[in-house]
């Protein structure tokens, strides 16, 4: 048994792209070292190294908890056979593609041979466009449907942001996430492999477009304590600063910059918070079980409770009803 685990373990670790991970983690560093200069002028590498790990922040309980959890994930997630996100991708794109051909009697892409650069990167755009707008409409969805909120509190629950806090996220509402963000980019695919790209080099492509979201959307460096902005850019492109907002507990920021990439769906949709430089933030929860999400089993039996009790509620409001009724007695 012990040996199996440990062979899973060096073949996730075979399978690691290397060089995805070190973009990320390199613009993560030199995020850190352009704020830590513009802030520090006595400057030291034991100091810049104390800037990037506060001990208030690497010791906290949700630190440890977020550790917990990132480490308990890729443990049981290969278990738990969750398809990759670009299955449910590449499965819409397939019946996009069956149902358009055949309705206007398509054979073959519409562009005979290979694509051009140009034609790449108006894909790739779309393709982060259909992605971005995906992910905003469901994380929206998160917030203002009260079964979805009870997962999406596992992500809120961090009272620090330590990086791996982008990965903070309950399996079922992982699964849920990728099967909705295979719907509209899945039917951008599809139209894109009925005009120009056949389905193997969109496949291969739609996974540069992944890839690539992941770097320019900097979700590691978002999720930490270092207040990056971009300036004027900022309204195109949501930075770490605008979205540590969201993970706030000031009402004033309660459910404000919900993009992913883009942040101009946010303005254009009335959720977006503009925050002050300077303004210092505290994250967490503003409920007062936000405590009980800083354990193992506060982050994966917890929120399927709470979850629960929605949906029961949802469908048996006369046995939801005489409970509350029976809890407030009790309670005199």
């Amino acid at each position: 048994m012990v040996s199996e685990l440990i062979d899973k373990i060096a073949d996730k670790l075979a399978h690691i792209d290397y060089v995805t991970w070190g973009l990320i983690l390199g613009s993560a560093l030199l995020c850190a070292w352009i704020v830590y200069v513009r802030n520090v002028k006595d400057r030291s590498v034991r100091d810049f190294l104390g800037f990037i790990f506060p001990e208030e922040v690497m010791l906290h309980p949700s630190a440890r908890a977020d550790a917990m959890f990132w480490i308990s994930k890729r443990l049981i997630m290969p278990f738990l056979l969750i398809p990759a996100g670009i299955t449910f991708v590449t499965a819409m794109g397939f019946v996009t593609n069956r149902a358009i051909s055949w309705t206007f009697g398509i054979q073959g892409p519409l562009i005979d041979g290979p694509p051009g650069p140009m034609l790449l990167v108006v894909f790739t755009v779309t393709m982060l466009l259909a992605y971005d707008i995906s992910y905003y409409l469901y994380h929206l969805a998160q917030h203002r449907i009260p079964f979805l909120w009870e997962l999406h509190k596992v992500h809120h629950s961090a009272e620090v942001l330590v990086g791996i806090t982008k990965d903070r996220v309950h399996p079922l509402d992982e699964l849920m996430n990728r099967i909705w963000d295979g719907v509209i980019p899945g039917i951008c695919f599809g139209i894109w492999s009925v005009i120009a790209l056949n389905p193997v080099e969109v496949a291969v492509f739609g996974l540069n477009v992944y890839v690539l979201r992941n770097i320019l959307m900097m979700d590691f460096v978002r999720h930490t304590h270092l207040p990056i902005s971009f300036g004027a850019l900022d309204n195109v492109v949501l930075s770490p600063h605008w979205h540590q907002v969201h993970h706030s507990v000031d009402p004033r920021h309660y459910d404000k910059n919900f993009g992913l990439l883009f942040s101009f769906w946010d303005r254009w949709f009335g959720t977006s918070f503009v925050p002050d430089p300077e303004e210092k933030l505290k994250f967490g929860l503003g409920d007062r079980d936000v405590r009980d999400y800083q354990s193992l089993t506060g982050l994966y039996i917890l929120p399927l409770r709470k979850m629960w009790r929605h949906v029961a509620r949802r469908f048996n409001p006369h046995r939801s009803a005489v409970g509350a009724r029976i809890k407030d007695v009790s309670s005199l």
